[in-house]
Protein backbone atom coordinates (compact mmCIF):
# COMPACT_ATOMS: atom_id res chain seq x y z
CA UNK A 1 0.00 0.00 0.00
CA UNK A 2 1.44 3.51 -0.84
CA UNK A 3 2.41 5.51 2.42
CA UNK A 4 1.45 8.92 0.41
CA UNK A 5 -2.45 7.35 -0.22
CA UNK A 6 -4.09 10.12 1.72
CA UNK A 7 -6.78 8.97 4.57
CA UNK A 8 -10.34 7.98 3.63
CA UNK A 9 -12.74 10.74 4.57
CA UNK A 10 -16.10 9.11 6.11
CA UNK A 11 -18.45 11.81 6.31
CA UNK A 12 -20.65 12.21 3.12
CA UNK A 13 -19.44 8.87 1.85
CA UNK A 14 -21.65 6.06 1.35
CA UNK A 15 -20.55 2.66 3.17
CA UNK A 16 -21.73 -0.78 2.57
CA UNK A 17 -22.11 -3.11 5.85
CA UNK A 18 -22.76 -6.80 5.23
CA UNK A 19 -23.72 -8.70 8.60
CA UNK A 20 -25.34 -5.64 9.87
CA UNK A 21 -28.33 -7.36 11.57
CA UNK A 22 -26.08 -7.98 14.86
CA UNK A 23 -22.69 -8.15 16.14
CA UNK A 24 -19.99 -6.07 14.67
CA UNK A 25 -21.75 -5.21 11.62
CA UNK A 26 -24.09 -3.30 14.10
CA UNK A 27 -21.34 -1.84 15.72
CA UNK A 28 -20.16 -0.41 12.91
CA UNK A 29 -23.43 0.61 11.55
CA UNK A 30 -23.88 2.92 14.68
CA UNK A 31 -20.58 4.37 14.40
CA UNK A 32 -20.37 5.11 10.75
CA UNK A 33 -23.63 6.72 11.42
CA UNK A 34 -22.19 9.14 13.80
CA UNK A 35 -19.08 10.13 11.05
CA UNK A 36 -22.38 11.01 9.25
CA UNK A 37 -21.83 8.69 6.31
CA UNK A 38 -24.62 7.36 3.92
CA UNK A 39 -25.11 3.46 4.91
CA UNK A 40 -26.40 0.81 2.65
CA UNK A 41 -26.72 -2.05 5.28
CA UNK A 42 -27.22 -5.74 4.04
CA UNK A 43 -28.11 -8.86 6.79
CA UNK A 44 -29.74 -12.51 5.72
CA UNK A 45 -31.22 -11.94 9.24
CA UNK A 46 -34.78 -9.42 8.73
CA UNK A 47 -35.63 -9.65 12.11
CA UNK A 48 -31.86 -8.40 13.31
CA UNK A 49 -31.67 -5.93 10.22
CA UNK A 50 -34.91 -4.10 11.21
CA UNK A 51 -33.39 -3.95 15.13
CA UNK A 52 -30.67 -2.47 13.23
CA UNK A 53 -32.01 0.12 11.59
CA UNK A 54 -34.41 0.91 14.87
CA UNK A 55 -31.39 1.55 17.15
CA UNK A 56 -30.16 3.86 14.37
CA UNK A 57 -33.20 6.20 14.04
CA UNK A 58 -32.71 9.51 12.22
CA UNK A 59 -28.01 9.33 12.66
CA UNK A 60 -27.64 8.03 9.65
CA UNK A 61 -27.17 10.85 6.34
CA UNK A 62 -29.18 8.44 4.19
CA UNK A 63 -30.15 4.74 4.95
CA UNK A 64 -30.82 1.69 2.94
CA UNK A 65 -31.52 -1.66 4.19
CA UNK A 66 -31.33 -5.25 1.76
CA UNK A 67 -32.44 -8.44 2.72
CA UNK A 68 -28.93 -10.50 1.03
CA UNK A 69 -27.64 -14.00 1.07
CA UNK A 70 -23.87 -13.51 0.93
CA UNK A 71 -23.46 -16.89 -0.51
CA UNK A 72 -25.98 -15.97 -2.96
CA UNK A 73 -23.91 -14.89 -6.25
CA UNK A 74 -27.04 -13.20 -7.81
CA UNK A 75 -28.14 -11.79 -4.99
CA UNK A 76 -25.10 -9.94 -4.29
CA UNK A 77 -24.60 -8.38 -8.09
CA UNK A 78 -28.80 -7.34 -7.49
CA UNK A 79 -27.11 -5.95 -3.91
CA UNK A 80 -24.43 -3.86 -5.66
CA UNK A 81 -27.14 -2.43 -8.20
CA UNK A 82 -29.43 -2.18 -5.89
CA UNK A 83 -26.96 0.46 -3.85
CA UNK A 84 -25.64 2.06 -6.75
CA UNK A 85 -29.43 3.34 -7.57
CA UNK A 86 -30.33 4.02 -4.12
CA UNK A 87 -26.79 5.93 -3.01
CA UNK A 88 -24.89 7.03 -6.41
CA UNK A 89 -21.71 5.75 -5.03
CA UNK A 90 -19.57 3.58 -2.49
CA UNK A 91 -16.76 4.86 -1.60
CA UNK A 92 -16.51 2.07 1.97
CA UNK A 93 -17.19 -1.66 1.54
CA UNK A 94 -17.06 -3.51 5.10
CA UNK A 95 -17.42 -7.24 4.01
CA UNK A 96 -18.39 -8.46 7.70
CA UNK A 97 -21.41 -11.43 7.55
CA UNK A 98 -19.60 -14.43 8.55
CA UNK A 99 -20.89 -17.95 10.35
CA UNK A 100 -19.33 -20.35 13.16
CA UNK A 101 -19.31 -23.92 13.32
CA UNK A 102 -19.05 -26.95 15.60
CA UNK A 103 -17.01 -29.90 14.95
CA UNK A 104 -13.62 -31.26 13.76
CA UNK A 105 -12.95 -32.12 10.40
CA UNK A 106 -13.72 -35.58 10.62
CA UNK A 107 -16.91 -35.03 12.01
CA UNK A 108 -18.04 -32.34 9.09
CA UNK A 109 -19.31 -33.32 6.24
CA UNK A 110 -18.26 -31.53 2.88
CA UNK A 111 -21.62 -30.26 2.30
CA UNK A 112 -21.39 -28.60 5.97
CA UNK A 113 -17.67 -27.26 4.98
CA UNK A 114 -19.33 -26.12 1.59
CA UNK A 115 -22.35 -24.34 3.48
CA UNK A 116 -19.35 -22.42 5.73
CA UNK A 117 -16.90 -21.57 2.61
CA UNK A 118 -19.81 -19.79 0.54
CA UNK A 119 -20.47 -17.62 3.34
CA UNK A 120 -16.82 -17.12 5.38
CA UNK A 121 -15.09 -16.50 1.99
CA UNK A 122 -16.87 -16.78 -1.34
CA UNK A 123 -18.99 -13.85 0.96
CA UNK A 124 -16.24 -11.55 0.30
CA UNK A 125 -15.33 -12.51 -2.51
CA UNK A 126 -18.30 -11.78 -4.22
CA UNK A 127 -18.78 -8.19 -2.74
CA UNK A 128 -15.28 -7.51 -3.54
CA UNK A 129 -16.06 -8.46 -7.20
CA UNK A 130 -19.64 -6.72 -7.39
CA UNK A 131 -18.34 -3.78 -5.55
CA UNK A 132 -14.76 -2.59 -6.67
CA UNK A 133 -15.61 -1.71 -10.09
CA UNK A 134 -18.22 0.66 -8.00
CA UNK A 135 -15.25 1.60 -5.56
CA UNK A 136 -12.65 2.22 -8.30
CA UNK A 137 -14.98 5.36 -9.51
CA UNK A 138 -14.14 7.24 -6.45
CA UNK A 139 -10.83 9.20 -5.81
CA UNK A 140 -10.89 7.84 -2.38
CA UNK A 141 -12.21 4.18 -1.36
CA UNK A 142 -11.65 1.36 1.01
CA UNK A 143 -12.42 -2.26 1.29
CA UNK A 144 -12.75 -4.10 4.65
CA UNK A 145 -12.73 -7.36 4.85
CA UNK A 146 -13.27 -9.78 7.77
CA UNK A 147 -11.17 -12.57 9.13
CA UNK A 148 -10.28 -13.80 11.97
CA UNK A 149 -7.34 -14.64 14.93
CA UNK A 150 -8.32 -17.93 13.71
CA UNK A 151 -6.62 -16.59 10.04
CA UNK A 152 -3.67 -16.20 11.87
CA UNK A 153 -3.52 -19.75 13.96
CA UNK A 154 -5.15 -22.81 13.71
CA UNK A 155 -6.73 -23.95 16.81
CA UNK A 156 -7.91 -28.04 16.87
CA UNK A 157 -11.60 -28.27 16.29
CA UNK A 158 -11.89 -25.15 13.53
CA UNK A 159 -10.84 -27.09 10.10
CA UNK A 160 -14.08 -25.36 8.49
CA UNK A 161 -13.82 -21.79 10.28
CA UNK A 162 -10.00 -21.17 9.74
CA UNK A 163 -10.04 -22.45 6.01
CA UNK A 164 -12.70 -19.70 5.29
CA UNK A 165 -10.65 -17.66 7.51
CA UNK A 166 -6.78 -18.05 6.39
CA UNK A 167 -8.38 -17.75 2.65
CA UNK A 168 -9.74 -14.28 3.30
CA UNK A 169 -6.27 -12.99 4.65
CA UNK A 170 -4.86 -14.50 1.61
CA UNK A 171 -7.25 -13.24 -0.97
CA UNK A 172 -7.06 -9.91 0.79
CA UNK A 173 -2.88 -9.33 1.41
CA UNK A 174 -2.97 -10.62 -2.59
CA UNK A 175 -5.41 -8.06 -3.76
CA UNK A 176 -3.86 -5.69 -1.25
CA UNK A 177 -0.31 -5.84 -3.58
CA UNK A 178 -2.64 -6.12 -6.38
CA UNK A 179 -4.55 -2.61 -5.70
CA UNK A 180 -1.11 -0.69 -3.86
CA UNK A 181 -0.65 2.73 -5.99
CA UNK A 182 -4.54 2.58 -7.12
CA UNK A 183 -7.33 5.15 -5.30
CA UNK A 184 -8.74 1.60 -3.35
CA UNK A 185 -7.06 0.25 -0.24
CA UNK A 186 -7.75 -2.29 1.47
CA UNK A 187 -7.79 -3.76 4.99
CA UNK A 188 -7.53 -7.16 6.50
CA UNK A 189 -9.84 -7.54 10.79
CA UNK A 190 -8.86 -10.53 13.25
CA UNK A 191 -10.81 -9.43 16.15
CA UNK A 192 -9.53 -11.56 19.15
CA UNK A 193 -12.77 -12.45 21.49
CA UNK A 194 -15.35 -10.43 20.72
CA UNK A 195 -19.16 -10.54 22.79
CA UNK A 196 -21.00 -11.27 19.11
CA UNK A 197 -23.43 -13.96 18.89
CA UNK A 198 -21.90 -15.70 16.10
CA UNK A 199 -20.81 -18.92 18.66
CA UNK A 200 -24.23 -19.35 20.17
CA UNK A 201 -25.41 -18.92 16.48
CA UNK A 202 -23.04 -21.80 15.40
CA UNK A 203 -24.27 -24.53 13.40
CA UNK A 204 -23.95 -28.31 14.67
CA UNK A 205 -22.51 -30.87 12.96
CA UNK A 206 -24.48 -34.09 13.32
CA UNK A 207 -21.45 -35.90 14.18
CA UNK A 208 -20.08 -33.59 16.94
CA UNK A 209 -20.26 -34.74 20.55
CA UNK A 210 -22.94 -31.86 22.33
CA UNK A 211 -21.01 -31.66 25.42
CA UNK A 212 -17.83 -30.32 23.54
CA UNK A 213 -20.37 -27.38 21.59
CA UNK A 214 -21.24 -26.24 25.90
CA UNK A 215 -17.71 -26.38 27.11
CA UNK A 216 -17.02 -24.26 23.63
CA UNK A 217 -19.54 -22.16 24.25
CA UNK A 218 -18.44 -21.59 28.30
CA UNK A 219 -14.99 -20.96 26.77
CA UNK A 220 -16.47 -18.37 24.56
CA UNK A 221 -18.27 -16.94 27.03
CA UNK A 222 -14.54 -16.04 29.71
CA UNK A 223 -12.39 -15.12 26.20
CA UNK A 224 -15.29 -12.81 24.88
CA UNK A 225 -14.86 -9.70 26.79
CA UNK A 226 -14.63 -7.00 24.11
CA UNK A 227 -17.83 -5.63 23.19
CA UNK A 228 -18.65 -5.52 19.28
CA UNK A 229 -19.25 -1.72 20.15
CA UNK A 230 -15.42 -1.24 20.97
CA UNK A 231 -14.24 -3.35 18.12
CA UNK A 232 -15.87 -1.22 15.43
CA UNK A 233 -14.14 1.89 16.14
CA UNK A 234 -11.06 -0.03 16.77
CA UNK A 235 -11.78 -1.08 12.62
CA UNK A 236 -12.44 2.34 12.06
CA UNK A 237 -9.85 3.72 13.20
CA UNK A 238 -7.51 1.10 11.40
CA UNK A 239 -9.26 1.94 8.12
CA UNK A 240 -8.52 6.13 9.12
CA UNK A 241 -4.59 5.33 9.79
CA UNK A 242 -4.44 3.20 6.50
CA UNK A 243 -4.13 -0.13 8.48
CA UNK A 244 -3.40 -3.05 6.01
CA UNK A 245 -4.17 -5.70 9.22
CA UNK A 246 -6.37 -4.51 11.67
CA UNK A 247 -6.05 -6.98 15.56
CA UNK A 248 -9.04 -6.11 17.27
CA UNK A 249 -8.57 -6.59 20.84
CA UNK A 250 -5.21 -7.38 22.91
CA UNK A 251 -5.84 -10.93 22.66
CA UNK A 252 -5.24 -11.33 19.25
CA UNK A 253 -2.08 -8.51 19.66
CA UNK A 254 -0.56 -11.47 21.86
CA UNK A 255 -1.79 -14.62 19.79
CA UNK A 256 -0.38 -12.83 16.30
CA UNK A 257 2.81 -12.04 18.05
CA UNK A 258 3.16 -15.38 19.60
CA UNK A 259 2.25 -17.31 16.22
CA UNK A 260 5.23 -15.14 14.79
CA UNK A 261 7.55 -16.42 17.70
CA UNK A 262 6.43 -20.06 17.87
CA UNK A 263 5.35 -20.46 14.23
CA UNK A 264 4.51 -24.40 15.27
CA UNK A 265 5.04 -24.64 19.00
CA UNK A 266 2.42 -21.62 19.80
CA UNK A 267 -0.20 -24.66 19.80
CA UNK A 268 1.43 -25.99 23.41
CA UNK A 269 0.28 -22.84 24.73
CA UNK A 270 -3.06 -22.72 23.45
CA UNK A 271 -3.23 -26.11 25.04
CA UNK A 272 -2.01 -24.84 28.93
CA UNK A 273 -4.59 -22.16 28.26
CA UNK A 274 -7.28 -23.84 27.53
CA UNK A 275 -6.49 -26.16 30.52
CA UNK A 276 -6.74 -22.84 32.58
CA UNK A 277 -9.86 -21.75 31.07
CA UNK A 278 -11.43 -25.06 31.72
CA UNK A 279 -10.61 -24.53 35.19
CA UNK A 280 -12.07 -21.19 35.70
CA UNK A 281 -15.10 -22.96 34.11
CA UNK A 282 -15.09 -25.73 36.77
CA UNK A 283 -14.95 -22.99 39.37
CA UNK A 284 -17.67 -21.34 37.78
CA UNK A 285 -20.10 -24.26 37.97
CA UNK A 286 -18.99 -25.10 41.10
CA UNK A 287 -20.48 -21.53 42.16
CA UNK A 288 -23.50 -21.81 40.12
CA UNK A 289 -24.45 -25.48 42.26
CA UNK A 290 -24.43 -23.52 45.21
CA UNK A 291 -25.99 -21.24 44.60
Amino acid sequence: MSDRQAPLKLQGGVAVITGAGSGIGRGLAHRLAREKMSLALADVDSAGLTETVEQLGGTSASLSCHLVDVADRGRMERFAAEVVERHGRVTLLMNIAGVAMHGTFEQLTLEEFDWLMKINFYGVLYGVANFLPILRKQPRAHIVNMSSIYGIIAPAGQTAYCASKFAVRGFTEALMHELDGSSVSISCVHPGGIRTPIAKRARVSGKSDPKAREVTLEMFDVVAQMPPEKAADRIVDGVMANEPRILVGGDAVQLDRMQRLMPIKYWDFLVRRSRKLMRVIGERRAKSAQA
